[in-house]
This record gives C-alpha cells, sequence and structure tokens, in this order.
C-alpha cells in the first residue's frame, strides 16, 4: 500500500496525498453482502442533535463483514481484497468450498487465491482465526474477541496488531497497539496477522471538501465563539484560554481529562497504556 502524491495544479492538490489503491483487485462489491445505509445526520429518535458535525457525505453501502468467524474447519479463498468506505481496513472477499461468501478484514500479507479457515486446528498464518489458547506466544493478532461468541471487536482498524505476550490460567496477556496491556480470555477467537492498508495514517486530506465528502461538517473553534456559547469565547481581540483549563462547549474538563468509567472491567487491565501506569 503507498500514498500516491498529487502534482499542485491547485491549491487544495498543494500537499494532497491519497491512497494508491493498488492492493484492490475489484472495483464493485458483493450485492448480497450490502445493506442500505440510513443517514442521521448526528440526531437521535427526537431530531435533536447528539453528535456535533455530521451530515451529507457520499452515499454508501455497508458491507456485512464477518467479525465472529463462526464458520469453522471449513477452507475459504480469497476471491478478492476490496475497498470499504466505512472502515479503514480493506476487505477481503472469501468464497467457501460450500459456496458461502464473506467479507472479513484483510490482514497486510493477504492476496487474491490464498485460503484461510477459522477454527482451533487452523494454522498459525495470516488470516486464519483461532482461540487464543491455540496461538503461540509472541503472536500479532487482530480482530480480537472480548466475550466468547461475540466477534471481533478489538484491532480492527489500518495497521492495527495486538500482540500475545503471555498465558497464565484461564486468561491471556494481550498488548494492545496503544500500548495497554489486558487479560483476555484464552477461549475468545483471534485472528493471526496485522491489519492492512498500513499508510493510512500518512494521507492528507488536503481541502475541506475532501472532509464534506466522508460526512464531516465544520467545527468551529470555541475561542472564536461568543462566552454564551462556549466557555473560551468572548473577550477583546485574542484570548488565552485560562487557569481553569480547557473545557467542552458544555463546561466539562476536556483534552487530557480522563472520562473512563467502566469498572466492570478494570480487573482486566494489568498495565494502562498512561505513562504512570495507574
Amino acid at each position: 500500500m503507498a500514498v500516491k502524491k498529487y502534482k499542485p495544479v491547485t491549491p487544495g492538490t498543494r500537499g494532497m496525498t491519497g491512497h494508491s489503491f493498488e492492493e484492490i483487485t475489484k472495483s464493485k462489491p458483493e450485492r448480497s453482502l450490502l445493506v442500505p445505509l440510513r443517514k442521521s445526520g448526528g440526531r437521535n429518535s427526537y431530531g435533536r442533535v447528539t453528535v456535533r458535525h455530521r451530515g451529507g457525505g457520499h452515499k454508501r453501502f455497508i458491507r456485512i463483514v464477518d467479525f465472529k468467524r463462526d464458520k469453522r474447519d471449513i477452507p475459504a479463498k480469497v476471491a478478492a481484497i476490496e475497498y470499504d468506505p466505512n472502515r479503514t481496513a480493506r476487505l477481503a472477499l472469501l468464497n467457501y468450498a460450500d459456496g458461502e461468501k464473506r467479507y472479513i478484514v484483510a490482514p497486510t500479507d493477504l492476496k487474491v487465491g490464498d485460503t484461510v479457515m477459522a477454527g482451533p486446528g487452523a494454522e498459525i498464518r495470516s488470516g486464519n482465526s483461532l482461540p487464543i489458547a491455540n496461538i503461540p506466544v509472541g503472536t500479532m493478532i487482530h480482530n480480537i474477541e472480548v466475550k466468547e461468541g461475540r466477534g471481533g471487536q478489538m484491532v480492527r482498524s489500518a495497521g492495527g496488531a495486538a500482540q500475545l505476550l503471555a498465558k497464565e490460567g484461564d486468561f491471556a496477556q494481550v498488548r494492545m497497539p496503544s500500548g495497554e496491556v489486558r487479560l483476555i480470555r484464552q477461549a475468545c477467537y483471534a485472528t493471526v496477522g496485522q491489519v492492512g492498508n498500513l499508510d493510512h495514517g500518512n494521507v492528507k486530506l488536503g481541502k475541506a471538501g475532501r472532509k464534506r465528502h466522508k460526512g464531516i461538517r465544520p467545527a468551529v473553534r470555541g475561542s472564536a465563539m461568543s462566552p454564551r456559547d462556549h466557555p473560551h469565547g468572548g473577550g477583546e481581540g485574542r484570548q488565552p484560554i485560562g487557569l481553569a483549563g480547557p473545557k467542552s462547549p458544555w463546561g466539562k474538563p476536556t483534552l487530557g481529562y480522563k472520562t473512563r468509567r467502566n469498572k466492570k472491567t478494570d480487573q482486566y487491565i494489568v498495565r494502562r497504556r498512561s505513562k504512570t501506569n495507574r
């Protein structure tokens, strides 16, 4: 996966980069695995904006992705590597031996014609899905289940990879891409390898229009607002934020303020990603 540069023929293309799509082998998606996407514009069932800066964007279809990998011990051949507008990773279209077709998140070195399989007896090879108990220590994994049978929920974005550090009892220690070390049950499934599209973070949009194509509307700085609209607003000329620290539009601390309130999973965190290792 390479990043292509555009000639600076306009101010918007100066410094703009994009995907080369050299790994994509099929331009049109599998129709049987598509679902229409109804846009909400960031509004809930009452019509009130609950997520700001959403709206517009190009029309999309949802690709039904197999995160559970519950078709066990049946080999599948990779038919195509496809683009998905709803995620940063690429998708691999699998044709199973019994005729069924499914999408999975494409690992880095998975190519058309490769054979993948899910199940306890699968080989330790990129794209294969196994219980963590059957994966050797030190292996890079992705699409990790948090609860058995629920499907992969962690490490699914472009370039993501976690490392299996140790096994003890019913749990295994896994280092996440953030550096956090978590305990995950060995009965949970994970996929071997690293998620593809490694250069996704190197792409520079270059102009506001590409943000709008993604369905992201403009965001206004709080310091440019009036004091009734934002805690950072007001004042003659430009003013610093102040000693109280940065705030959200609703007066809550932000920019580094910890908001995690999930005490149920605190016991499964061996080492936090913060420098203090709390």
